[in-house]
């Protein structure tokens, strides 16, 4: 057994909110302390607002569960100082494999141009990733942040007041009252905080099941992302194979529907199974294994008042794609810099509609390219199996059949395209990758990557293009990333942001979304598009 599982990072200790007469009124409470409500806590403190995490257990989650962490949740980890640390433990892979039957049909690669400073994924036990955001809470808690975790902390009732949310907090030492400004409900699939404001799911639950084991041992298999349809060790099924650090793999079997869970879970029929996959002659053990059912549901909204939901308490997808733990850190950088400014009083609360109107939107793409997995690797039909197969004969030697080909779109980030906050496209000939609504991607810029540069606050990158080093509206500035033509030497920029012009104007919004572009610096209409995008007009 991993020792891991059971050191714990967080123990309970009493808190002087305890001892209060009355209920101490805190900024921020985040309830649940796994990968979404610890970025979540991180994204706050580094904006200087304050934030108390509170959760039942007191240590790092039980087995490798979320492992695939994509390009764009890199990028924002690394704006939370969480980032080069995962990349450095994590397996980084861009290369996947798709087999049917006993041959390969093809492979891909997720990230075939040059010039970005993160990988298109590492695998990282979500053990690790909780442990590297616990520390990293821990430092900018010790460098005065205002950030705290309560472990042992169970949150037994929510009650939204209007103007405040009250809780009643679980404690080994007993109860106690507590009040928050705003709730953030990060407490998972099963989110009590939901199920006691009496919210639920709409969606679909599919009829299949799927067994996950970690499985520790020495093998040869290349650092790539393996799927296997109909395989021979698992006829009529579907297989996936990923590289962990420190020796593990994660094996997906699909099971089928109707089974016996606590049968399927114990050694002695897990064995075999990989045994059969693996061969007699490769010696393992078993780390941590579980069987999961496919999902894909949301809320119908995120936002309730001051009470606000992000990853999977608000939306849940099939893991195939790896759009959970990704979608919810896109959760996080879509949500900290709208509630600083409604906390600051530059925008009002309604501005946090637009968390929900995004975010949505963002789920219900995931939910979309979900399904559309599932119904490919577990076809509800005979004729649906008959077509997957042709599409996956066909793969093998025409690559118009690929794209057909669905073993779990792989995680991308959204693009917010009719968002309320979305401003102009005035820059003829510009990019379709970079309109406004969509996140920027990285490039090469001198000696380092532009993303880097942008940060997480509203910026102007002007290309071969003057203006000031800033741009107000009303209290809001957006600060000046000034480059030329010698920055960009490898063309990236010019390819991704300026297209067919000489020259480009880009208003960013903190979490790296376009919000307009022009090919001049135009002050009315920059000032327009910032204050719109900050809230000061919805």
């Amino acid at each position: 057994m991993n020792a891991i599982f059971e050191t714990p990072l967080y123990p309970y200790t009493r808190h002087a909110d305890q001892d209060a007469e009355t209920p101490v009124r805190r900024k921020v409470v985040i309830v649940g302390a796994g990968p979404v409500g610890l970025a979540m806590a991180l994204d706050l403190a580094q904006q200087g607002i304050e934030a108390v995490i509170l959760d039942d257990n007191d240590k790092v989650s039980f087995g490798s569960r979320a492992i695939c962490f994509a390009k764009r949740p890199l990028e924002i980890l690394d704006r939370l100082g969480a980032g080069k640390p995962m990349v450095d433990k994590g397996v980084v892979w861009n290369l996947g494999k798709v087999f049917f039957d006993e041959r390969k049909v093809y492979d891909f690669n997720l990230l075939p141009e040059e010039g970005h400073q993160f990988p298109a994924f590492i695998n990282l036990q979500q053990y690790y990733f909780e442990q590297f955001l616990v520390d990293r809470l821990r430092e900018i808690e010790a460098e005065g942040a205002p950030v705290e975790l309560r472990g042992g902390s169970r949150v037994s009732s929510v009650e939204d007041k209007g103007d405040h949310v009250a809780l009643t907090v679980e404690t080994p030492e007993g109860p106690y009252p507590l009040e928050a400004d705003w709730l953030i409900a990060c407490d998972g699939a099963g989110s009590p905080v939901r199920s006691m404001m009496g919210l639920d799911f709409v969606g679909r639950v599919f009829e299949d099941n799927f067994l996950i084991a970690d499985v520790v041992m020495e093998a040869d298999f290349p650092t790539e992302r393996w799927f296997w349809f109909d395989p021979p060790f698992n006829r009529g099924q579907s297989a996936l194979l990923h590289k962990q650090p420190d020796g593990v793999w994660r094996i997906d079997l699909q099971l089928g529907w109707d089974i016996d869970k606590e049968e399927e879970k114990k050694p002695e029929n897990v064995i075999p199974r990989l045994k059969a996959m693996l061969g007699d002659d490769v010696d393992f053990e078993l780390e941590w294994v579980s069987i999961y059912t496919f999902q894909c549901r949301r809320m119908e909204e995120f936002r309730h008042g001051r009470v606000l939901f992000a990853g999977d308490s608000a939306h849940q997808v099939s893991p195939f794609g790896a759009r959970g733990a990704n979608s919810g850190l896109q959760d996080v950088d879509n949500l900290g810099w709208k509630l600083k400014l409604v906390i600051d009083g530059t925008a009002p609360e309604s501005f946090l509609d637009t968390y929900d109107v995004e975010r949505v939107q963002g789920a219900d793409e995931n939910i979309l390219n979900s399904s559309r997995s599932t119904d490919f690797i577990t076809p509800k039909s005979e004729t649906s199996r008959i077509f997957r197969d042709a599409v996956l004969d066909l793969s093998e030697h025409y690559e118009f059949a690929r794209p057909l080909v669905n073993s779990g779109r792989l995680s991308v980030p959204c693009v917010h395209d009719g968002s309320p906050l979305n401003g102009v496209d005035a820059l003829p000939g510009g990019p379709a990758r970079t309109r406004p609504g969509a996140p920027c991607p990285d490039a090469p810029v001198g000696n380092g990557y532009l993303l880097a540069k942008l940060g997480g606050r509203f910026t102007l990158l002007t290309y071969e293009a003057d203006a000031p080093d800033t741009v107000a509206a009303g209290p809001v500035a957006a600060h000046r990333v000034a480059l030329t033509a010698e920055d960009d030497t490898t063309g990236a920029i010019r390819e991704r942001f300026v297209g067919t012009g000489g020259s480009a104007v880009y208003l960013i919004r903190p979490d790296q979304h376009v919000v307009a572009r022009w090919d001049a610096f135009d002050p009315a209409a920059v000032a327009e598009a910032l204050k719109r995008a900050s809230g000061q007009e919805v």
